[in-house]
């Protein structure tokens, strides 16, 4: 494709390891942040910076105006909030139709839409593409980028729009220059401040390979079909707590908790972040989601018709680790 690619949510992390990727193909790149005075993630990227809301129609109208294919990548990611019907499910799905339906209107050939292996049912394993998560336990994060997909898919049956979708792991890697919630974590974890085994298994894919797949997708991806972009194994806690000791031998192995522990303590948190405003480090739906769900990806479509391959998830993290190690506070 030779026509201009539009990625939304380029200050993310995802996003601009995606602008990266693409730019270093020689593709002409339209970036959409929110605040294009923040140019720090873009520095010595030849792209064209613009103004983008997803809650804002006629700027997404604006910004994909003759755009060959469009990334969509914007996203709230959190798993909790003291109103996630108004902070994090309505602007995901709402968001959701405006990019899509602005898309449409501007005649844009491609779409590649960014959801998440959250939204695939985890009770059978391996996992593939078919299955869709039908209890979020609570979990805002988990419906919202579920229904977001659902409308995603149904807009494109409607307006007649060439579509594929991907469904990344837990994502680690550099360029990330505000953490997210998971590069928090680990560096959390480097600095030996996490004190529980919380026993949560996630499937650890690195930035860069999510973000190869994407473009395979673009590329290669059929019409209409869903691609995970993962890893086949998950990583346990305790493991990630191992690869941190082998980048900081102070670090200190914590004691499990069991699960009947793990909820209360969640909920302690979630009632203190009502008072703090501060997002939890733990919540009980993640707990209920993850905790020692050990379950595997079945990534051969993505392999047989994407010709998708990433790293292993401890190279995944090993080398996320280094990252936050350079990065600095």
């Amino acid at each position: 494709m030779t026509g201009t690619s539009f990625v939304t949510g380029a200050n993310g992390h995802l996003g601009n390891n995606l602008v990266r990727a693409l730019l270093a193909r020689g593709e002409r790149v339209r970036a959409s942040v929110r605040n294009p005075q923040n140019r720090v993630p873009f520095d010595g990227l030849e792209c064209d910076l613009v103004q983008a809301d997803l809650m804002d129609r006629d700027s997404l109208l604006r910004a994909s105006e003759d755009v060959q294919t469009l990334y969509q990548v914007a996203a709230v990611v959190r798993h909790w909030s003291p109103d996630p019907e108004a902070e994090i499910i309505r602007p995901n799905v709402e968001g959701t139709r405006n990019v899509v339906e602005a898309a449409a209107e501007q005649g844009v050939e491609r779409i590649v839409f960014v959801s998440s292996e959250i939204t695939l049912e985890g009770h059978v394993s391996p996992v593939d593409e078919s299955s869709w998560r039908a209890n979020f336990h609570g979990n805002p994060y988990a419906r919202a980028k579920t229904e977001s997909e659902q409308l995603a898919w149904q807009l494109a049956g409607e307006h007649d729009l060439n579509m594929v979708s991907v469904l990344p792991g837990t994502i680690v890697g550099p360029h990330c220059y505000r953490l997210t919630p998971t590069m928090r974590y680990l560096k959390q974890a480097l600095n030996g401040e996490v004190f529980l085994d919380v026993n949560l298994h996630f499937n650890f894919v690195d930035v860069r390979d999510l973000a190869a797949g994407m473009i395979a997708a673009a590329q290669k991806g059929r019409r209409g079909e869903r691609y995970i972009l993962a890893t086949e194994r998950s990583i346990s806690n305790r493991r990630l707590i191992e690869l941190a000791q082998e980048r900081n031998p102070k670090v200190k192995m914590p004691p499990r908790a069991p699960k009947h522990l793990l909820l209360a303590v969640g909920t302690l948190m979630e009632l203190a972040s009502r008072f703090t405003g501060k997002e939890p480090m733990m919540v009980r739906s993640q707990v209920k989601i993850f905790y020692g769900n050990d379950r595997r990806m079945d990534l051969s479509k993505a392999r047989d018709e994407l010709g998708y391959t990433s790293r292993d998830p401890e190279t995944a993290l090993r080398e996320a680790f280094e990252y936050l190690k350079t990065r600095g506070p």
